[in-house]
């Protein structure tokens, strides 16, 4: 089983989201499991106050550290691997997606605000990740991506367990275009290949396909991919 655990300010963001559809399903079948930690519940005064301004000034409000290490004590043991989510981190990808499932488990820090006390971070062992050069309001919406591309790689959750091995990234390549009925839509036909029956050309035409796509629109890729 894959588990999961979320610390967040505002916990009723996943129950409702990861509980339905494949996932939910999968979760019945215990392929899976989510805990979600609220930080609130870790504050001490009648405020709940999980946050407060930075030394040295500047604009915004910083998690406290003692708010999140105790979290982190309370729920996990003291080997496990703990992600921040944060622009800083290093880059999330395909590869930490399954490196992450071989884990058999994740521990994810949502930040808000100016983010978390530096401190806990150091102190705890917590891994910095990125899901891209963009920022979010908070964590959460960040930690549904990366546990979203995680899940789906669990052996059992997607109805036909090929899917994912014909897909972007699997190859390092992005995937090659898809057709389905009506066979001509708006006077586009679909590629005569794809209707020939023969699975040599068919395996050697999306091949083409993705490789011209990636050359074009993801040159880094497309230079790891020549190498």
């Amino acid at each position: 089983m894959f588990q999961a655990k979320i610390f967040t300010l505002y916990p009723d963001f996943f129950p409702g989201i990861l509980k339905k559809g494949i996932y939910g399903r999968a979760m019945e079948k215990s392929l899976w499991s989510l805990d979600v930690i609220n930080l609130r519940d870790y504050a001490e005064d009648k405020h709940k106050t999980v946050d407060d301004t930075p030394y040295g000034g500047g604009e915004g409000m910083v998690i406290k550290p003692d708010i999140v290490a105790k979290a982190i004590d309370q729920n996990l043991n003291n080997d496990e691997k703990i992600i921040y989510l944060t622009p800083k981190g290093k880059s999330f990808n395909q590869n930490r997606a399954k490196k992450f499932l071989k884990d058999k488990k994740i521990n994810i820090i949502c930040g808000h605000f100016e983010g978390i006390d530096q401190r806990v971070i150091e102190t705890r062992g917590i891994e910095e990740i990125s899901i891209g050069d963009f920022i979010l309001s908070g964590g959460e919406t960040a930690a549904y991506v990366i546990l979203d591309s995680i899940l789906r790689l669990v052996p059992g959750v997607l109805g036909n367990e090929n899917s994912c091995k014909d897909e972007s990234f699997e190859n390092g390549l992005l995937e090659h275009p898809q057709y389905t009925k009506p066979q001509i839509w708006e006077k586009i036909a679909v590629p005569e290949v794809l209707l020939s029956g023969d699975h040599s050309k068919i395996k050697n035409w999306r091949l083409s396909q993705s490789e011209a796509i990636t050359r074009l629109r993801r040159p880094d890729l497309w230079q790891k991919y020549k190498k």
